[in-house]
């Protein structure tokens, strides 16, 4: 069952890559909060929700040409999440990487 029905409906393929990263990192800012919270269910539930987001992006035909990044930035999540993470990345560091998406979607500069 998907967690975003709406989206993977197919309303995910229809934003722009920036709309698309930019929603992922709203979701990874879900997990921050509720990582600092200590809500163990609400962080679960968020990084599934981005992990969702992040095999929808990917399964976008329209993004061929930067399935490697989009890729490697959900290895890097993963890998933030891990207890010894091997890129040394951070979910601060996955924040920082995505929300430039979302300022790049929030003035409308051009991706489809």
């Amino acid at each position: 069952m998907a967690l975003h029905s709406d989206l993977a409906a197919g309303r995910w393929f229809e934003l722009s890559l920036y709309e698309q990263m930019g929603n992922i990192g709203m979701e990874v800012g879900r997990v921050i909060r509720a990582h600092k919270k200590g809500d163990t269910v609400g962080f679960s539930n968020a990084v599934d929700r981005v992990l969702e987001l992040f095999n929808l992006t990917i399964k976008d035909p329209r993004r061929k040409d930067r399935l490697k990044e989009i890729t490697r930035a959900r290895e890097v999540f993963l890998d933030a999440l891990s207890e010894r993470p091997e890129y040394n990345s951070s979910l601060e560091d996955m924040d920082t990487y995505l929300m430039k998406f979302a300022i790049a979607a929030r003035l409308n500069l051009s991706s489809t």
